[in-house]
């Protein structure tokens, strides 16, 4: 076979066929406001504390596999009276998916969630050699428990995940709701809580239902509010039965030393790293004021992000909006855009590019 085979002529697995690699466009514009990033860097004293754990790293010996430090402080911010035998950590909150439905999904099981949502899940799935079921969300984005136990009713899954604040549209799901869930089934619920930290009232979390439902799985990750992306560190907690599970399909050190080190330098440093979370807070709900007050509609959000629209063509809206150096998210419901809360300087050049947005908007 030539060295320049093309994708075609590969073996590549059928389901493979004709799919493009997830990712959301990384261009170089002058305000990126589509990845939900926190846009403000740690201080030059936690950075100089990074470099020195890096330097500090042992790179001849292989890391400590278990994480054990790490999982220790992400217990220790977690709180709720968790350990680290609760804790699991990888390589962004991806890889903790991956291990989640490797562990208790798979070939002939079903993993079940509610559209619109995360775009990665389907691909989890695949990935997995999982089967995906979706079932809609109410028409305002929420979910109740009928709702959600006639679909596991229906598709009869071992991992249905719930996604609250849920990626795009920024709606929560009540505690209420969850617990009645998991009261009902014996598959593992994946609460993924990438944004609670943004959320009005971040207490509320599914941790505080951990004691009593050992079929829970809470999701994390310090991508967003700990402004740590670059780091690629997500975790979960759970009862430590479904940690070792997560052991069992991982692949051996798959935490590097540098990964583990600067997480950790970013857990002790936890308020500074957390301190602009309030100041995006109010840059969503400055959001969700202000787009209502220029004609837009919005959906309201509890995340660092809120979709706005509607158009009748959103790619030509998102296109006007990059002519003008604003990169914004074409994902989630017909008519929307997903636009993350940055910092003033930012916001203010969206809102001067969307006045000048003139895609027809969608009839009434």
């Amino acid at each position: 076979m030539s060295a320049d085979v093309t994708l075609a002529a590969l073996p590549l697995r059928p389901e493979l066929v004709g799919e493009e690699p997830y990712g959301a466009p990384q261009l170089d514009v002058p305000v990126c406001l589509n990845v939900n990033e926190n846009p403000y860097p740690p201080s030059a004293s936690t950075l100089d504390d990074m470099a020195d754990a890096i330097r500090s790293a042992a790179y001849h010996r292989y890391p400590d596999r278990e994480a054990r430090e790490l999982r220790t402080l992400l217990a220790g911010y977690l709180g709720h009276g968790l350990s680290a035998r609760n804790v699991w950590a990888a390589n962004g909150s991806n890889e903790v998916m991956t291990h989640v439905l490797g562990a208790f999904a798979g070939p002939g099981r079903r993993v079940l969630t509610f559209t619109p949502t995360y775009s990665m899940y389907p691909e989890y799935a695949r990935n997995t050699h999982s089967e995906y079921a979706t079932v809609p969300r109410r028409d305002d984005f929420s979910l109740d428990a009928a709702l959600v136990r006639e679909a596991i009713a229906a598709h009869d899954p071992t991992v249905v995940i719930l996604t609250t604040p849920n990626n795009p549209t920024g709606t929560t799901t009540p505690l209420t709701v969850i617990e009645e869930v998991l009261e009902h089934t014996r598959a593992i619920v994946v609460v993924d809580e990438a944004y609670q930290e943004f959320a009005r009232h971040p207490e509320r979390t599914a941790l505080t239902l951990l004691p009593r439902h050992g079929n829970l799985v809470v999701s994390r990750t310090m991508s967003k509010a700990f402004a740590f992306a670059g780091g690629r560190l997500g975790y979960l907690a759970a009862a430590p039965a479904v940690v070792d599970a997560c052991r069992i399909v991982r692949l051996p050190y798959h935490l590097s030393a540098q990964t583990q080190a600067i997480a950790s330098v970013a857990l002790r440093h936890a308020e500074e790293m957390l301190a602009r979370v309030d100041d995006l807070r109010a840059a969503r709900d400055e959001l969700l004021r202000r787009a209502p007050a220029m004609g837009f509609d919005v959906v309201d959000s509890d995340a660092n992000f809120a979709l706005v629209g509607r158009w009748a063509d959103r790619h030509v809206a998102w296109q006007q909006l990059l002519d003008q150096g604003v990169l914004v998210r074409e994902t989630g419901p017909a008519g929307y855009l997903r636009v993350s809360a940055g910092t003033p300087q930012e916001m203010e050049a969206f809102y001067a590019a969307l006045a000048r947005v003139d895609a027809p908007r969608m009839e009434e």
